[in-house]
């Protein structure tokens, strides 16, 4: 009887950890579901089965629902959909459930009105939209916190739940300007600079005579990241963005406490205009077990641009995590045939896991009422529910070489407060990440974007790309990097202005010149400078010239460098003179290179292709141009072909095409548009 009790606990202990780490050799291919539509139980059986004929094994429910559950204060309502849960699990498909806080029920912007958006002129808007709720109110915060106790006690043991979904794009969503908001800010700042000595001093309030003298005086700054002192506005960007990720880590800490083995998921679209916020505390912080996001590349299947920069969009998510990656939403709407396939695919080069269709059916009613799912209005499945069907089939032929982990020797420094700050330049801090990012996805390898007061900075290259605060812990690590042998490039716009947003009254870059060698001066605009231009050039159009090549490029500014000990190995040869523009330092064991120019591929390409094979990083599969490889193993590869011609892809011996169950000798073809998946015999 003992062995028999020892053997039953040895089992519930098994099932919990797999439910703790999900199936880590498993695709995910699904929907986004919405039964609170009309709570239709014959629809919702009806749906499940169309869903488990695709081969769907994943659902995502319960987003932008809160009042689907709690229908008034405190009287929930979770009976309907129970049914739905208990029918998910009879059919084999798991339930990613989203807390959802957001947006928070009229009732509840009824009981406590503080929780309304006030704009930056002092009108209160009503909730007419989405997200239309100030998250760090504490009225607000205590419902959302209740509701997440209530829902997530209830389902933390359903056999049918794969993850809890932690709110959904938490960056999207106005700024409130209301009173309380003020209030809460003053506190903030009481509490990061103790008094009003540090504060002016912080604040730069000499200027314009703006002495605060009393904490009551502290107002908030106008909208718009330009719309006054940017030392203010930016203490006011890191004050929301702390309300957003404290509401954000007590929703985690609650799913925790009530559901110990359940993961959790959120579409962390955190970089919207309208609130973005420093989502890398929630990305490092371990407890987010599986980050992910919306992947939406457009409609089309020929341009390429859409899936590259959504594919960033999971770099920019991701950060150094070694978890697997879940694109819980996913292109449907008019997207043309094979196109989200396409993308499907793509996104296994970067450690998805899961391709979640948005959405299910098309929407009857609301803001989303035209926008196309897989079944039509009427629930009759359409071409989108083939493709997914087709992408499921075909993953279940892969899944036990997924999901693809990273081996990224590069990093790209990212930095919140660079990104704010990096307003005021014609070129923003996400845009040089970017245009870095970009260069490493032609070249089919993988790159980790980073926050360096965070990393262990485990990379053979740094790229540092217009982080424009500096502060004393990121400037120690770059400066021990490179020391050690690490080799970091650094470009304009990066060390301008310390933690408060003043700029460094030292030398440039800042806490850092001596790594670099260089002192940086002052910038030129490109467009006047072009009067007196050798080559006749106009507007932004500069000549760079690398090692005997010129190059071709544009940008608004440039920066004025004077070598202190660097040497210049780049420079701008089509102004009056020639102008010094990229230098390389010896500091150490390493070397610290700096582009006074914003980062772009035509400028930097050459000189990483070199780094590549000067620091001995593996490169990318041998394929032409127009096809993006990854070897997922020591015997697996992965292609898709992303161009409308066929492409050829070399290889010596024999090999076996898992997909097609096809052996080849030698060379083989990939159809336009079509993904390969070959094992190496």
């Amino acid at each position: 009887m003992k062995r028999i009790f020892n053997s039953l606990l040895f089992s519930i202990g098994l099932i919990l950890l797999s439910n703790l780490v999900g199936n880590s050799q498993q695709l995910y291919v699904g929907a986004n579901y919405h039964p609170h539509d009309d709570k239709n139980p014959e629809k919702i059986s009806n749906d499940i089965q169309l869903m488990k004929a695709a081969g769907l094994n994943v659902l995502r429910l319960g987003h932008l629902a809160w009042d689907s559950y709690e229908p008034s204060d405190g009287v929930f309502d979770f009976e309907w959909f129970d049914k739905v849960m208990d029918e998910l699990n009879k059919a084999g498909i798991k339930a990613i459930l989203d807390i959802a806080i957001r947006p928070a029920p009229i009732w509840l912007h009824q009981k406590y009105p503080s929780i309304d958006v006030v704009d930056a002129n002092g009108s209160v808007l009503y909730p007419n939209h989405r997200y239309m709720d100030d998250v760090g109110d504490p009225n607000y915060q205590k419902y959302a916190l209740r509701f997440t106790d209530a829902i997530s006690k209830r389902y933390a043991n359903h056999p049918a739940l794969l993850a809890f979904g932690i709110d959904n794009e938490s960056g999207d969503g106005p700024i409130s300007y209301s009173e309380t908001v003020r209030q809460r800010f003053t506190i903030w700042l009481k509490n990061k600079y103790s008094n009003l000595d540090n504060l002016n001093k912080a604040w730069a309030t000499h200027r314009w005579s703006r002495r605060i003298n009393d904490f009551n005086e502290i107002g908030l700054p106008s909208a718009g990241q330009k719309n006054g002192a940017p030392e203010k506005i930016l203490d006011f960007r890191l004050f929301i963005s702390n309300e957003v990720n404290q509401l954000l880590f007590n929703v985690l800490d609650q799913v925790k406490a009530n559901a110990p083995n359940a993961l959790t998921n959120t579409n962390a679209w955190y970089y919207s205009w309208m609130k973005y916020f420093d989502y890398s505390q929630i990305a490092y912080s371990g407890k987010m077990t599986r980050h992910g996001c919306g992947f939406y590349p457009g409609n089309s299947l020929i341009t390429n641009w859409g899936v590259m920069n959504a594919s960033f969009g999971i770099a920019r998510i991701q950060f150094e995590s070694q978890n697997p990656f879940w694109c819980n939403e996913f292109n449907t709407m008019t997207s043309v045939p094979n196109s989200i396939r396409k993308s499907a695919y793509a996104t296994l080069m970067y450690g998805n896991q899961m391709v979640c269709g948005w959405t299910w059916q098309s929407m009857w009613a609301g803001e989303e009422q035209y926008l196309e799912g897989m079944l039509d209005w009427d629930g009759i499945p359409n071409r989108k529910y083939d493709e997914y069907k087709k992408i499921a089939t075909e993953f279940k032929k892969i899944e036990k070489f997924f999901p693809y982990k990273l081996q990224a020797e590069v990093g790209l420094a990212f930095s919140f407060p660079s990104q704010i700050a990096s307003a005021a330049f014609p070129e923003q801090h996400d845009n040089q990440i970017q245009a870095c990012w970009d260069m490493f996805y032609y070249r089919n390898m993988d790159s980790r974007m980073l926050d360096i007061s965070k990393s262990t900075l485990d990379y053979k290259l740094l790229i540092v790309p217009g982080v424009a605060v500096m502060d004393k812990a990121t400037a120690t690590k770059i400066r021990d990097f490179v020391k050690n042998g690490g080799t970091v490039i650094m470009t304009s716009n990066s060390a301008i202005v310390d933690t408060t947003g003043q700029v460094f009254a030292t030398t440039h870059p800042g806490m850092l010149s001596d790594v670099f060698g260089i002192r940086v001066g002052s910038f030129e605009e490109t467009e006047p400078m072009n009067e007196i231009s050798r080559k006749s050039y106009k507007g932004k159009k500069l000549e760079f010239t690398y090692k005997g090549k010129a190059i071709d490029t544009e940008s608004a500014r440039f920066d004025i460098l004077e070598p202190k000990g660097a040497t210049v190995i780049g420079t701008l040869t089509s102004l009056d003179k020639d102008y010094p523009i990229m230098t390389v330092n010896k500091y150490g064991k390493g070397r610290a290179i700096y582009l006074g120019l914003p980062a772009k591929g035509e400028v930097l390409g050459g000189l990483i292709d070199e780094l590549i094979t000067e620091l001995g990083m593996k490169k990318g599969p041998n394929v032409p141009a127009g096809v993006m490889a990854r070897q997922i193993d020591g015997k697996h590869f992965l292609y898709l072909n992303i161009s409308g011609e066929p492409k050829e892809i070399k290889m010596e011996g024999k090999s076996r095409s898992i997909l097609l169950d096809r052996d080849y000798t030698g060379n083989f073809t990939i159809a336009p548009y079509e993904p390969e998946f070959i094992e190496i015999k």
